[in-house]
């Protein structure tokens, strides 16, 4: 067999490589189906539309005040339906977690898994630029936030108007939809940058699985401790789910809930994205190979 080898010697391709227009988009689908075949990202993924369900229940109630009565007595307030509604299901705590739990399982091995088996020198070795590597993965971590935001949002407008049975909510607000997806862009644009400059810290996935929850909570808590001894509104910074939950105040006109301008968290949050891209080039840049 190596005699034959080098008798006839290898063929030297003479082709051009292909320019495709989407190329980030197999890193993208395969990053997709890496996740559904994770068993314990299924039940997260499933878990995370509960919030839908539940918002869901009380726009149908909301238009069926006077069957429900019974159960839910001074209930007109507290269901009166508004931008305030979509804004809490949007920013509340617990979508919040889902989120997260969810970017955990699916995301946390984006770059780590590529660092861990060495992948990346393949990957550039193909017809691929590095944006088109970071565009795929982080149109993985799209994918999830704005299946489980953006999604939910607009069809919990569209049962609004169906329960309703006219449009004089959307005549009321037409801005609405653009909020909730403005919304979920910023979500989405965030997450992006966390997740892979989380996952791009270490080549074990399960650290940064662990990174990713510990990071997100423990800014909270560095907030309540802060707050407890300084008592400054504008501590409030410092905290993760405390700047989304201002932003998505803003983005929906509501009142804010922190005592500083929204337009703070909105300069917060993209200082992180940009430290964040500034360290995942870094990373990505030092296994590049140059053409």
């Amino acid at each position: 067999m190596a005699a034959t080898v080098r008798a006839k010697g290898y063929a030297h391709w003479d082709g051009r490589p292909v320019d495709r227009r989407f190329p980030w988009w197999p890193i993208t689908r395969m990053g997709i189906q890496l996740a559904f075949r994770k068993k314990r990202f299924k039940l997260a993924f499933a878990m995370s539309f509960a919030p839908a369900f539940v918002f869901l229940a009380g726009l149908y109630i909301s238009e069926r005040l006077e069957d429900f009565q019974a159960f839910f007595r001074g209930s007109d307030r507290l269901l009166n339906i508004t931008p305030d509604y979509f804004k809490i299901y949007l920013t509340n705590d617990s979508l919040h977690f889902l989120i997260v739990l969810v970017l955990a399982f699916a995301g946390a091995g984006l770059v780590a898994d590529d660092l861990k088996h060495n992948s990346l020198q393949l990957y550039f070795a193909r017809p691929l630029r590095k944006k088109d590597y970071l565009l795929g993965k982080m149109s993985v971590v799209a994918f999830f936030v704005l299946i489980v935001t953006a999604l939910p949002g607009l069809v919990l407008l569209l049962f609004k108007l169906v329960f309703a049975g006219s449009f004089k909510f959307f005549l009321d607000y037409p801005w609405l939809p653009l909020s909730i997806l403005g919304y979920a862009a910023l979500l989405t644009v965030f997450f992006a940058f966390y997740i892979l400059l989380l996952s791009s810290l270490s080549k074990n996935s399960r650290y940064v699985t662990i990174l990713v929850f510990m990071t997100f909570f423990f800014s909270s808590i560095l907030h309540g401790i802060l707050y407890g001894i300084f008592r400054l509104p504008a501590l409030a910074l410092v905290s993760i789910p405390a700047n989304l939950q201002q932003t998505g105040a803003s983005l929906f006109g509501q009142k804010l809930p922190h005592a500083f301008p929204a337009v703070w968290s909105f300069l917060v949050l993209a200082a992180a994205c940009a430290v964040s891209g500034l360290v995942i080039n870094r990373k990505i840049r030092s296994v590049e190979v140059v053409k």
